[in-house]
């Protein structure tokens, strides 16, 4: 039937047909029918989304020919960042220009951050972290891509709203990964904002097949794979990563014969009493029945307004304490010196230097994940840190000051199981 129909068709027809989209495209990437002022596309990651938004300007801008008028003249392109515009929703490889024919493709002014259709039709680039510069200009359309992401959303899409006052009707299209976010929460609830939604599955034709066993396996019948692979908004109270609920039902009673056990380290920024904690977290690991790496949190030693020499001492004496394989310790506020300092206390001391490249939340995510997996569980006494493990979400740490007892947290699980560290020989421990 396939051969059929390319047979059928005439040498334009097969030119034109990779760029008819409704030919091609799966039915989340279709607007839907009706009178809709904003069209939300929630998908997982690696969806169609962008592919979704550039056509739909496609078809917003272009006419039946290449130089007749389309529906819109003047549209708003905004992304989190304008590079992420411009490298993501222009020139990426599912962009307004990727997606265009040759005879209808746009051209990039980059003086103006401006696309320029054949037939005179305009789109304006903007960064949502500058919500200011939509204050004066005017549209008859937008496409707006992770919205749920923008640090300042309510503020540029307000900003937004206001100038989309040319044309009969016009209307924006919005693609993002959910999160639990104000701005994105209340443009779903409108009556006039219309939703589509597909997973990352959906377009697994176009996607590694590594890329999907690795995601799924490490992130499934998680939040952070309901969110960033499924698409789903979670609704959980201010976006947390963990829960109060979460955080009971990991409790563990008896602990296993451990692995590994290890002492991660977060040192603060300054030293006295003004400086953050020095997060100081005690896990080990055993492997279960199913053969996979279950960690265990022990015992949060984190300690407040110390100087250099006393917190080490502090994380010296508990890996001494629990009988520890290796201390790991974040070396991004002060280098070598946090080695050094350690050393200082022990000089034979087992220490893994590790260096934070990503942000804090981007650290925890995998972490998280692994909690809602049930591979995390915590013996009792922690508090403190339970405290801030409920504060923090996607956006950030929401609480005051640093989360150094979520970062040690997180050094200690990824030494224990997201790096792959390969276990010792088990042994019994107890807190001496």
């Amino acid at each position: 039937m396939q051969i059929e129909f390319w047979n059928a068709l005439s040498e334009g027809g097969r030119i034109a047909l990779p760029y008819l989209f409704d030919f091609w495209a799966h039915p989340h990437q279709l607007p839907p029918e009706g009178d809709w002022r904003t069209w939300v596309i929630l998908g997982g990651r690696g969806a169609g989304k962008t592919r979704a938004g550039a056509e739909w300007v496609r078809a917003q801008v272009e006419g039946a020919r290449p130089m007749k008028p389309g529906r819109c003249k003047r549209m708003a392109i905004i992304g989190e960042t304008f590079d992420q515009a411009r490298e993501v929703m222009v020139f990426g490889d599912s962009g307004i220009l990727a997606c265009s024919p040759p005879d209808r493709r746009p051209l990039w002014q980059a003086s103006r951050k401006c696309l320029v259709w054949p037939n005179g039709a305009e789109a304006m680039i903007y960064s949502a972290s500058e919500p200011e510069a939509l204050r004066g200009p005017q549209f008859d359309g937008a496409w707006v891509d992770e919205l749920a992401k923008w640090k300042r959303g309510q503020d540029t899409w307000d900003m937004l709203q206001f100038g989309l006052r040319l044309g009969d009707h016009p209307q924006v299209c919005v693609t993002t990964t959910p999160r639990n976010v104000g701005v994105l929460k209340a443009l779903l609830a409108l009556e006039s904002t219309v939703t589509t939604h597909a997973p990352t599955e959906v377009n697994a034709a176009h996607l590694a097949r590594s890329f999907l066993d690795e995601v799924r396996s490490r992130y499934a019948n998680s939040s952070l794979g309901m969110q960033e692979l499924d698409g789903l908004l979670l609704d959980e109270v201010d976006g947390a990563m963990w829960t109060r609920d979460l955080l009971d039902a990991q409790r563990c009673g008896m602990l296993p014969a451990l692995d590994r056990i290890v002492v991660a380290v977060d040192p603060p920024a300054g030293d006295g009493k003004r400086s953050d904690a020095c997060g100081i977290v005690v896990a080990g690991a055993a492997r279960g029945k199913d053969g996979l790496l279950t960690a265990y949190v022990l015992e949060d030693a984190s300690v407040q307004g110390r100087r250099p020499a006393e917190w080490a001492a502090c994380a010296v004496e508990a890996a001494r304490r629990w009988n520890a394989d290796r201390v790991v310790a974040e070396v991004n506020q002060g280098g070598a010196m946090v080695e050094n300092v350690l050393r200082q206390v022990d000089p034979y001391l087992p220490v893994t230097r590790v260096h934070a490249c990503d942000g804090k939340a981007v650290r925890a995510e995998p972490v998280a994940a692994l909690y809602e997996q049930g591979r995390v569980f915590h013996a009792a006494g922690l508090a403190d840190l339970e405290a801030q493990l409920c504060l923090m979400t996607p956006m950030g740490f929401q609480g005051g000051g640093s989360p150094d007892r979520v970062d040690a947290l997180v050094w200690a699980v990824s030494h224990l199981i997201v790096s792959g560290r390969p276990p010792v020989n088990p042994r019994v421990r107890s807190a001496g």
